[in-house]
């Protein structure tokens, strides 16, 4: 059964670029599943960092790795709806190299999965099952570690029907559907210089 989830990941030139090696050396290191990598639906080869980290370990260069990826700006997408989900993870990734982005089908994994990839920027759907939108916005920011990212929330609700729930989450920015993902494009590239990152 596949993941819901997906994991935070480069393509095969930055995996290079990030392990020393040569492309054709990292695709080898694929085929023997000492790295993971998955085929995007939009058919990009992408490779799980986490891979890639305990790769390093084993190669004792871990501190050029942490580094490298200390200095990415790293996108979280929440959303429970896998065809939005992928786009805009596809989107995130395609903005620049040195963006990072996974994306989880609900609040819940998002919540766990906070501490380990510590993202600088979330885009948030409203509307999800068992914790919704709303209340994902209210943990968030009731933890001190994480009080400071900023989180864009997004909904197909119309103004009606989002008055009837209270409004947007008040700690977050918020955009209407269908999204612009030109815009999301220039906001990244806005957020590449790490002052920007809270």
């Amino acid at each position: 059964m596949a993941s819901l989830t997906t994991p935070a990941c480069c393509g095969t030139s930055k995996a290079a670029e990030l392990l020393q090696l040569s492309v054709g050396t990292v695709q080898s290191l694929v085929d023997k599943n000492i790295l993971h990598a998955w085929i995007t639906e939009g058919g990009h080869r992408r490779i799980s960092l986490e891979s890639l980290h305990n790769y390093q370990l084993q190669q004792q260069k871990l501190p050029a790795l942490e580094r490298l990826i200390n200095d990415r700006l790293r996108v979280m997408v929440v959303d429970d709806d896998a065809v939005t989900r992928h786009m805009l993870q596809d989107t995130c990734l395609a903005v620049h190299a040195h963006v990072d982005c996974c994306a989880m089908a609900s609040a819940i994994e998002a919540l766990l999965h906070l501490p380990v990839f510590k993202p600088h920027i979330m885009f948030l759907d409203l509307l999800m099952p068992q914790v919704d939108g709303w209340e994902m916005v209210r943990r968030v920011k009731q933890n001190e570690n994480f009080a400071q990212m900023q989180i864009i929330t997004y909904s197909a609700l119309n103004q009606e029907e989002l008055q009837e729930r209270g409004g947007p989450p008040k700690d977050a920015n918020f955009m209407a559907k269908p999204l612009d993902l030109g815009w999301l494009r220039g906001y990244l590239l806005g957020k590449m210089s790490p002052q920007t990152w809270t």
